[in-house]
């Protein structure tokens, strides 16, 4: 699928779009065009493809299909499942617990809550970027109406105990005999991560289907039947009035085949990028003096690397890199023209300088032990040449 020109290590950014996928979203783009809310028979074949994907989705999830709303992305996900529950539940409360190294969908759309009112707590993470389920139940007041975790980080591929958070929120929440809904953005751990919300004891999560090789412009928010919702878009009642625009055809049925080939496949792929991460992180680190892995290695996503480097800054080793033929990015794709140190390595406790100069290599099912092997004879001559250049070198 990838031209073998150049080496991808930026799969937590997108992922290509997989052979199985396209060819079952094609006609989709042509001889079945039909919008789904029409009522003539070439309509009903786009709206049995969307019922059927739906169908699909929810099996993986182990949900009803009734509970799936599909959207464009993870970001309106997020947003859908912040915003809808703030407007549903602001008589019973304007307090939301979130944490320190969300994604900036989940933080911008808390920012914008404060602005109408809300509270907001930020909870801090520990070294590793994890969020200690017992602080979430702590932060529980009497005007809490939402708890809004990641269940992996895109950064840094911490992996939180969801199913512990949503516990113990659930737990407080029965104590003060109240309605707390918990949302957790699983947008990373798609296709490396058991995505089953009843284990996870969710109301809500958001995934985008461009991160486990579906299509750009496609997502789905898991929606628990009863759970308290204002739709984010209006207009004409799509999706059973929580999404509102004509459906994303194509999109959705590409989606939908990428998701149950990434869950079918998501052990193998896991065990198999587990060991190449940790041969990246460890021969960086052997090889690399001042090298900083962020994060631990124990729950952390299976292709998640992200280390920095003293005296280095991020944009000139990825340039350098790039120049060798190999993708990395700074961090999330989201801000990684940002010149800014990264919010979530600052809540993990590096300093500004360190934070700037961090390196994330992400992993995906086609990456091959040749390929992480030479970017570990690469990647430390690059960082020489680039510590032997004063004017790259951090800070200046």
């Amino acid at each position: 699928m990838l031209p073998r020109e150049f080496i991808y290590m930026d799969h937590a950014a997108t992922t290509p779009l997989r052979r199985e996928a396209l060819e079952a979203m094609l006609p989709y783009f042509s001889e079945k065009f039909g919008n789904p809310s029409s009522l003539y028979a070439l309509a009903e074949e786009s709206r049995n493809a969307v019922e059927d994907a739906r169908e699909r989705v929810a099996r993986v999830l182990s949900c009803r299909a009734s509970e799936i709303v599909f959207t464009s992305g993870g970001s309106e996900s997020d947003n859908t499942a912040i915003k809808g529950v703030a407007a549903a539940l602001r008589g019973n409360g304007n307090h939301i617990i979130t944490s320190a190294i969300e994604h900036h969908a989940v933080m911008h759309a808390c920012e914008q809550l404060e602005q109408t009112g809300f509270s907001v707590t930020c909870l801090p993470v520990s070294k590793d970027g994890l969020v200690d389920p017992a602080a979430v139940e702590a932060a529980v007041t009497d005007r809490t109406v939402l708890v809004t975790i990641m269940y992996a980080n895109n950064e840094v591929g911490s992996v939180n105990d969801i199913g512990e958070i949503a516990r113990r929120a659930r737990r407080r929440a029965a104590e003060m005999s109240r309605t707390i809904i918990v949302h957790t953005d699983a947008v990373q751990a798609a296709g490396w991560l058991n995505l089953d919300v009843r284990a996870l004891d969710v109301d809500l999560m958001s995934l985008s289907g461009h991160k486990f090789y579906g299509p750009k412009g496609a997502g789905v928010l898991y929606v628990k039947r009863g759970t308290p919702l204002v739709p984010l878009v209006a207009g004409g009642g799509q999706e059973r009035d929580r999404r509102s625009g004509t459906e994303n055809v194509p999109g959705i049925v590409g989606l939908c085949v990428a998701l149950e080939l990434a869950d079918q496949e998501r052990e193998d792929a896991a065990g198999r990028c587990r060991r190449l991460r940790d041969m990246l992180i460890e021969s960086i680190m052997e090889q690399v003096p001042g090298a900083h892995l962020n994060g631990g290695q124990k729950h952390r996503l299976p292709n998640n690397v992200n280390i920095s480097f003293e005296g280095i800054q991020a944009e000139p080793l990825l340039i350098g890199l790039d120049q060798r033929g190999i993708c990395a990015s700074r961090g999330s794709a989201c801000s990684s023209a940002s010149v800014e140190p990264s919010h979530v390595l600052l809540a993990l406790g590096l300093d500004a300088d360190l934070a700037t100069g961090s390196l994330r290599l992400t992993l995906g099912h086609e990456t091959t032990e040749e390929e992480v092997r030479a970017v570990i004879s690469t990647l430390p001559d690059v960082v020489k040449q680039l510590r032997a250049m004063p004017t790259l070198a951090a800070g200046d």
